[in-house]
């Protein structure tokens, strides 16, 4: 049954793209598609649904699980396009369109999931003694789709689920609201610099960015520095100017908290309340328990347990290296005979920089120039894929993009069958959101005889035309990290649409990304891709060796930041209904949630503060920002497994075949004793992070 018949053929949604992959025709797609695409969406989806569940026939495998695997194919393509350029190259009409169709798409996945006919036949298909006699990834897709209609509140009365659907309407709206509010306060708080001297500290590349940036918004003279979507912004580390750095500082952690129309703080906490709501209707403690039961942690207990056990260490180093940079300051100060001051948060990283290099003599300043953004991309991030998995790249120029710096590569397999298309959005603008993120336009399953098309997107500040852009460290382990995520989405061989890429566990999906980091240092890619823009000379083994000696030198620093951010995080998403109704004040509920922790450091501030902390509020990870340690558990573990047995295309493979390719048709866990041979252990993490005893 299809319904895009009711859309002009000149719609570039009424059919499947019959560009290479299925590559979304961005050059055929114009603003007046979207709607008519989505309704028509809507209505197909609908009618599929209704079938199915109104279908005389007994319920089986085919007619009911099969069938809704393959309904909401047209809304599927207009929304997966819709979604990520509202994040990507956001303007008027996106964000007017997400907000009007948010609480719109929201409803008509209520009725979908809400419907007890169709909840009752897979019920049915569940309890059918046949279903045993079915392959692994078919048991499944009956378990999670069955869990899926429970979740949503399918078993239900109807006043409950009238209830649910009011709520989840209304938090579809709040987060599309939560997100332009922040992305237009981000903007707006960008700092603005009169002179070059109080940029001291910066590379002529990072200047004549924020010179450029100054330009595109008619300050022609000046200067800004735009903002990135932790707290601590990369750049403060080389600034030397510390008034600007203060500038910079308290311009981030102003962000959505300012009264201004951009606020944040009533939406988050509004969000807060309708999720415990939620918990509460569906027969949760809380919404941080309805979260961890369908991820790996399983409870809310099992998460607070974790973070026990880590915080107080994490506490204790942070201190220990405030205390470092602390003595750093007086003794440098004393040299000049100047006088001392107290350390603050704008002063953390720039000191914790200069503190490395005078204690272990790695000057993150003086990398940039061995992080070459195309070298990085093509002799390091791609050259590891090559070297661990067989797989090549060929950059097409003849695929549209969504905007002019996007670029699209061809992957296929060391025998030269296709693989997928990888499509890099490396630089920031004010039309795309903060931070680093990896999505699909087209997801592989067997089904559909679909391909995949991924996208990393970054927020790299772009240089002036005709000079290099140079990463940072941390810009560069980002790169390697989104790849992870990448592979993840292009190596996926599932049968269901359900089961593709990245459809994984939230505290699962980080472990690919955070095991792909370890390509970054690997002495045999690095002498590859980490060469001087200038002189070509190869990255030193002997300040490789020197970064590996002071990876520990401000862990305290990251690990508290991270769990600071986390803590607030399931802080909020503990609460009860009551609880949750009884907070009216937002700070207060953060600096008491952090106090109680033992992280309450106003120099070691959350990486993200409730008014920003978009992961929580905007994307997706909800009660689920402690995935990323939980997942590093399993990476820590993995990288000291590949460390021991080899970075060989045998090893490569083996993760591949094992974890990547596995997607959400395989428990997360079963994938992992799979590759690994056991369950995971947490000690190559404590001693990664300096928290061991």
């Amino acid at each position: 049954m299809t319904d895009a018949m009711t859309l002009p053929a000149t719609n570039p949604f009424a059919s499947r793209s019959t560009l290479p992959f299925e590559m979304p025709p961005f050059d055929a797609i114009r603003d007046e598609h979207f709607r008519p695409a989505l309704e028509a969406g809507f209505r197909e989806e609908r009618a599929e649904v209704e079938a199915i569940a109104s279908n005389p026939e007994p319920a089986s495998f085919d007619n009911t699980l099969v069938a809704l695997e393959r309904a909401g194919a047209l809304l599927n393509r207009v929304s997966t396009v819709m979604n990520n350029l509202s994040g990507t190259d956001s303007d008027e009409f996106l964000d007017e369109l997400e907000s009007e169709y948010a609480p719109k798409f929201a409803a008509h996945s209520d009725a979908i999931l809400q419907n007890t006919r169709l909840a009752e036949r897979v019920q049915a298909v569940a309890n059918d003694p046949s279903l045993a006699e079915r392959s692994s990834e078919d048991q499944r897709l009956v378990t999670e789709t069955l869990a899926a209609f429970r979740r949503a509140g399918a078993f239900l009365d109807e006043a409950s689920k009238s209830r649910l659907s009011e709520i989840n309407g209304r938090l579809s709206s709040l987060a599309t609201s939560f997100e332009q509010h922040l992305l237009a306060d981000t903007n707006d708080l960008a700092l603005v610099v009169d002179s070059r001297e109080e940029l001291a500290g910066l590379s002529e590349a990072d200047i004549e960015a924020a010179r450029a940036v100054a330009k595109e918004r008619s300050l022609d003279g000046k200067f800004v520095l735009t903002l990135v979507l932790p707290t601590s912004q990369p750049i403060m580390e080389s600034l030397e100017h510390r008034p600007t750095r203060q500038r910079l500082f308290e311009a981030s952690r102003a962000r959505g908290s300012r009264g201004n129309e951009h606020d944040t703080r009533a939406i988050g906490l509004e969000m807060v309340k309708l999720r415990a709501e939620r918990a509460e209707i569906l027969g949760y403690a809380s919404h941080a328990d309805y979260v961890a039961e369908d991820a790996m942690a399983k409870s809310a207990k099992a998460i607070t347990e974790r973070l026990e056990l880590l915080v107080a260490p994490a506490a204790r180093n942070a201190a220990a290296e405030q205390e470092r940079l602390q003595r750093f300051i007086d003794e440098e100060q004393a040299a000049r005979g100047e006088e001392s001051f107290t350390l603050e948060p704008w002063d953390f990283a720039y000191y914790a920089a200069k503190v490395r290099a005078h204690d272990y003599a790695v000057d993150a300043a003086a990398l940039r120039p061995y992080f070459e953004a195309e070298r990085v991309l093509k002799d390091g991030v791609f050259a590891g894929a090559t070297a661990l998995y067989g797989i090549t790249f060929a950059e097409r120029h003849d695929l549209p993009v969504y905007h002019e710096d996007v670029r699209v590569f061809e992957v296929s397999n060391e025998d030269g069958s296709p693989v997928g298309l990888f499509m890099l959005d490396l630089y920031t603008r004010d039309s795309k959101r903060g931070g680093a993120w990896m999505t699909d336009f087209v997801q592989q399953n067997r089904l559909e005889n679909k391909p995949t098309v991924v996208v990393n997107v970054l927020n790299v500040p772009k240089p002036p035309k005709g000079m290099p852009t140079l990463l940072t460290f941390d810009e560069t382990i980002t790169m390697f990290h989104e790849f992870g995520h990448a592979l993840h989405g292009l190596f996926g061989q599932v049968e269901y649409p359900s089961f593709g890429g990245t459809n994984v566990p939230r505290d699962f999906v980080e472990f690919p990304s955070q095991v792909n980091e370890m390509w970054m240092l690997w002495p045999e890619l690095a002498a590859k891709y980490a060469r001087h823009i200038e002189t070509d000379e190869a990255l030193p083994r002997e300040t490789i060796e020197k970064i590996r000696a002071a990876s520990l030198w401000g862990e305290g620093f990251s690990t508290s930041e991270y769990l600071a951010a986390t803590v607030v995080d399931h802080a909020w998403h503990t609460l009860s209904r009551a609880e949750a109704d009884a907070v009216t004040d937002v700070e207060a509920f953060e600096r008491a949630a952090l106090e109680r922790a033992g992280l309450l450091n106003p120099v070691v501030p959350p990486r993200y503060s409730t008014p920003y902390f978009q992961h929580i509020f905007s994307g997706g990870y909800s009660a689920g920002y402690y995935s990323y340690i939980w997942a590093e558990v399993l990476d820590a573990d993995t990288a000291e497994w590949f460390t021991k047995n080899g970075a060989t295309r045998e090893n490569g493979e083996r993760f591949r075949r094992e974890v990547l390719s596995v997607g959400g048709a395989k428990d997360p866990m079963e994938a992992f004793r799979s590759f690994m041979g056991r369950d995971a252990e947490i000690q190559p993490l404590l001693k990664r992070r300096g928290l061991a005893a």
